[in-house]
């Protein structure tokens, strides 16, 4: 069970702690005077508990035994917990009770025994006690006593019985409470005047049902300066009342009237209200009224004249079928001469206003159904500061503003509205509407130019808004922008509303926010662009870089920046993505692109220049064409094709030595030995590449007439490149060296690394100087070439052999020119 209103008590009170669902014990460090000391709680709510636990930690200082079975205490139930200082009991089934069981709990301050059967009560001083609830009990009269008048610590007391008499509040008339709570289950005799001898602050009355409320209202009015009366029903006595006393009230000292859960008659409700205005009381509210029925008196005989009121709410209003016109009733209200005056929750289709000024500051007419005919009639409210029209069936934009137009509006609430704006309507506020919430209506990018000139706080949000017009010029006094849910696409620009400071813009359809916007929002402090489908591309790397540098200025960062595209980075926070600055950085991407390319043009310069780089390309381009032709050769067709017994490769320069001194020796042993030489049978119709490839096709080995006019020779290079690289033997000693001339290594290039190579690590024949041991070179050199076609004539006629029968008197010599430059 909860009490209505801002003082109800409750039974599980939760200023303390939490009630569980199932009995359990922990410890909180809640602040206390000493730092060793702990509280606890244990709580034991809801648990069909027929007995206090004994086995209750000595510590606890918290113990809710509500919504169980109790139905009478011990004083033992109680001493192990000396520390005790917040006990409820609600809602169990205790029938008597002797506060002395709480004698050892001398700590006790709130002690909850509301919603039990409690019909007798035998008191003790409980001296600290500051809450004491004995509300909704089966006692036949108030429950106080002497002691309880002793309880100068108490501040809250809630109290029951089926009479009320003066002797008994009498008892506590000498303390000053903040808070006296009647919760009455039944209610048989009231003796007039005994509300007012109490000395509370607020007074919540919750009385039974079909209850005669006028005495107990007109003698709390007296009684306190905030009264709150919860469940007003039953058939009025007024009327006696009005005959014996008429509507004059004295000493009255209620400046705050609430009366909740109202269900009465018309007449009734127009009695209360003609009662309550020539009181003390300023704010009268009523919560969830109904009324109805006929009407029998005359809505124009209110006097509106002699009073104090300022306020007046009627909040969850329900009508019955009555036989009146709703416009009378609103006029009734219209006409009083007040500041503040609410109506909301109403179903309220239109409301009638009088044809005089009025005072009204402060108007509430939210959750109704008002339409624009509210507007098409004048209305004189001069003196209006505040209007809140939400929740209602407003269409037109224009119209409203025509009606504001003669008022003095601040604030301006027309949210949840079907509001529209077309362009050439025109639209004319008061210079003084500073504030205005537009919020869930049809408004599109029109509304923008119906807005007030000195608007300063402006909530557009869920609208159909795409974009804000850059030719709006009139905003300059605006400061917060509210464009969540809407469509647009880009931040705005607030070139002409430079004082902008609160921007709200989230779930919008933004995917990459510019630049643009920041650079003419100077005074941007706080910036929400949270929830929205971020593209996360270079285009959103400054975006990204800005928060790094707002110090906190995004609202929501980082767990609201969220990328929705590419689909590589979905769901990927913004502040996790990596965008290089190269990547992004056109300008020095550019910039580093030429960097590279001119490093690189000067390495290939360098290599060109020191390595001969051009020469090795060369080399190389020859040598794959050469690989692939001999990856489709098998070894079988190689040897075949072999058509020389040895290749000579020499420079021009020494050819004179190779004719006179070399091919003689290598004839005199053997006359049929075939030659193929560097001059000769030249085949005009091939490169010399493919010639000198030829050559060592054909030739079983190879000979390399080395001195410095070879070293100088590129065409040498090129048959002694493709020997050694055995494209075409499978053996490693075919590569014959004579070295005719001694060559320093360090004379030979650098591009021409092979011959350096093989020079240190293959064995050379050196022609000596000596004349007389040329017997030697040559035998060593016979013995090296150790030539033997004699299983390649027995197998293969010599296709040279066959050419050479063709054409008589030629020599068993082959030479074929190739001209080693």
């Amino acid at each position: 069970m909860s009490h209505i209103g801002s003082i109800s008590l409750f039974c599980s009170i939760s200023i303390f702690c939490s009630i569980s669902l199932f009995c359990s014990m922990s410890v909180h460090g809640w602040a206390s005077k000493l730092p060793e000391e702990r509280e606890s709680t244990t709580n034991c709510s809801n648990m069909s508990l027929r007995r206090v636990p004994a086995d209750l930690t000595p510590t606890t200082t918290t113990l809710d035994l509500s919504y169980n079975l109790l139905f009478q205490l011990q004083s033992s139930d109680f001493h192990s917990v000396s520390k005790l200082k917040v006990l409820i009991l609600c809602h169990n089934r205790i029938q008597e009770l002797d506060i002395k069981t709480f004698e050892f709990n001398k700590e006790l301050k709130y002690l909850d025994l509301s919603n039990n059967r409690l019909k007798t009560l035998t008191w003790y001083s409980l001296a600290g006690l500051r809450h004491l609830d004995l509300s909704f009990n089966d006692f036949d009269t108030m429950p106080i006593c002497e002691e309880t008048g002793n309880m100068s610590h108490l501040e809250t007391l809630g109290l029951s019985g089926a009479k009320i008499q003066k002797s008994d509040f009498q008892k506590i008339a000498y303390l000053h409470l903040n808070t006296i709570f009647l919760g009455l289950r039944t209610i048989s005799h009231y003796e007039e005047g005994s509300l007012p001898i109490l000395n509370a602050t607020k007074l919540h009355i919750v009385l039974p049902t079909n209850t005669n409320f006028w005495v107990l209202l007109r003698d709390g009015i007296k009684t306190s300066k905030i009264l709150e009366m919860t469940n007003i029903d039953g058939k009025s006595q007024f009327a006696n009342y009005e005959t014996q006393q008429n509507f004059t009230l004295e000493n009255s000292k209620t400046s705050m009237l609430l009366l909740n859960k109202v269900d009465l008659l018309w007449d009734d409700l127009f009695l209360i209200f003609q009662f309550v205005w020539h009181t003390s009381v300023e704010c009268f509210q009523i919560q969830h009224v109904t009324f109805g029925g006929k009407v029998y008196l005359n809505q124009n005989s209110f006097d509106y004249s002699n009073t104090v009121m300022r306020t007046i709410k009627l909040e969850h209003v329900h009508f019955r079928i009555f036989y009146i016109p709703q416009e009378i009733v609103y006029l009734l209200f219209t006409k009083m001469d007040i500041e503040n005056l609410t109506i909301s929750d109403a179903q309220m289709p239109h409301m009638r206003f009088p044809i005089y000024p009025t005072r009204f500051q402060y108007l509430n007419f939210a959750n109704n159904i008002l339409t624009d005919d509210l507007f098409k009639k004048p209305i004189q409210l001069p003196h209006l500061k505040t209007f809140i029209l939400k929740d209602d069936k407003l269409e037109t934009l224009s119209l409203v503003s025509s009606f504001a137009n003669n008022t003095s509006l601040k604030h301006l609430d027309l949210s949840q509205n079907l509001l529209q704006h077309e362009n050439d309507e025109n639209c004319f506020w008061p210079e003084t509407l500073i504030a205005m919430n537009l919020s869930s209506n049809k408004l599109a990018d029109s509304v923008f130019r119906c807005l007030p000139r000195n608007i300063q706080i402006l909530d557009l949000n869920n609208n159909k808004i795409q974009n804000v017009p850059k030719g709006i010029i009139h905003l300059k006094s605006l400061q917060e922008l509210n464009l969540a849910h809407n469509f647009l696409t880009d931040l705005p620009e607030c070139s002409h509303f430079r004082r902008l400071s609160i921007l709200n813009i989230e779930m919008n359809l933004i995917l990459s926010p510019t630049l643009d916007f920041f650079q003419s929002c100077q005074e941007i402090r706080t910036l929400n662009v949270g929830r929205n489908p971020f593209r996360c591309t270079c285009e959103l790397r400054d975006f990204i870089q800005l928060e790094k540098n707002s110090e906190g200025m995004m609202i929501g960062w980082s767990e609201s920046y969220i990328c929705e595209y590419p689909l590589n980075l979905k769901g990927t926070r913004l502040k996790d993505v990596y965008l290089p600055e190269l990547s992004c950085n056109t300008a020095l991407l550019i910039i580093t692109i030429v960097i590279i390319m001119l490093v690189l043009a000067m390495a290939v310069a360098f290599c060109c220049l020191h390595f001969d780089l051009p020469w090795y390309l060369r080399m190389l381009v020859q040598w794959t064409q050469t690989w692939r032709r001999v990856r489709k050769i098998t070894q079988e067709q190689l040897k075949r094709n072999v058509q020389f017994h040895v290749f000579i490769s020499y420079s021009e320069h020494d050819s004179a030595w190779v004719k006179h001194e070399l091919i003689p020796n290598l004839e005199k042993e053997d006359g049929s030995v075939l030659i193929c030489l560097h001059e000769g049978n030249f085949d005009l119709g091939e490169t010399v590449t493919e010639n000198i490839l030829n050559c060592i096709e054909k030739s079983y080995k190879s000979i390399f007439v080395l001195s410095p006019n070879f070293v100088q020779s590129e065409w040498c290079h090129y048959e002694l490149y493709f020997t050694h690289h055995n494209l075409f033997h499978e053996t490693s000693d075919y590569i014959i060296l004579i070295l005719l001339e001694p060559i320093p290594l360090y004379c030979i290039p650098t591009r021409y690394p092979k011959l350096k190579a093989l020079m240190e690590k293959k064995a050379y024949l050196e022609w000596p100087k000596d004349r007389r041991k040329c017997g030697l070179f040559w035998a060593h050199l016979r013995a090296t070439l150790n030539v033997n076609l004699s299983d390649t004539r027995e197998t293969r006629e010599l296709q040279t052999f066959a050419e050479v029968n063709e054409e008589p008197q030629l020599s068993t010599i082959s030479l074929i020119k190739t001209d080693c430059l």
